[in-house]
């Protein structure tokens, strides 16, 4: 498993100037977005990287291969899964340190610890559920459909979170501390469903 996940996060690591390129070009957008903005933004595209992932695993012909050795399938898709969790850690925490760098230099009203930190950890939330409902997508269609399908992956958790926070809002429910730190509790559920379903799709295919 260790190997697997080490794979993955080589393979990127030829990526990581280009998209660091990236990150440092949409800080323009801050301005815009404002820091909190930015670090859905930067959670967002790490999460996204997950996608190429498979494409490199697609033009090395990895998964063939891998099922010679004694690994199986599941042990394939839980390390898609611990990558994509380690993606979006590494772009909240991006997101995090360049928000509050950039709420300290500039002095901002926004700049608030606890704010920021809510705000990483509800894009790391969005970002994996986003991540892990892509990578079913793909070892169905494979890599290069799984990109023209990528945009849904990303907007149905958003659309369902929008959802059950205007339904709640509509039903006068308020809110609290003890419903937000539910939240995760709900995505790990998501996460788990996603799972399973790329499990089974995936035994499904011959390779």
């Amino acid at each position: 498993m260790r190997s697997m996940v080490l794979k993955d996060l080589y393979n990127i690591s030829r990526n990581v100037r280009s998209i660091a390129f990236v990150l440092v070009v949409l800080m323009c957008l801050i301005p815009t977005t404002g820091m909190g903005g930015y670090t859905f933004i930067s959670a967002i595209m790490c999460s996204m990287t997950i996608i190429t992932t498979f494409s490199f695993d697609d033009s090395s012909k990895w998964t063939r291969y891998a099922l010679i050795m004694p690994i199986t399938k599941k042990e394939l898709v839980t390390g898609k899964f611990i990558v994509l969790s380690i993606f979006c850690l590494v772009g909240s925490v991006f997101g995090l340190a360049i928000s509050a760098l950039g709420g300290i230099l500039l002095k901002s009203a926004e700049f608030d610890v606890k704010t920021l930190l809510f705000t990483a950890m509800s894009a790391f939330l969005i970002a994996i559920s986003a991540g892990a409902l892509s990578i079913p997508l793909v070892f169905k269609f494979g890599a290069e459909k799984g990109r023209i399908l990528l945009i849904v992956s990303f907007a149905v958790p958003v659309a369902l979170c929008f959802g059950v926070y205007k339904l709640l809002e509509f039903s006068g429910i308020a809110i609290t501390d003890g419903l937000i730190l539910c939240t995760p509790i709900l995505v790990f559920i998501w996460c788990f469903i996603m799972y399973r379903i790329s499990c089974s799709v995936f035994e499904k295919q011959e390779c």
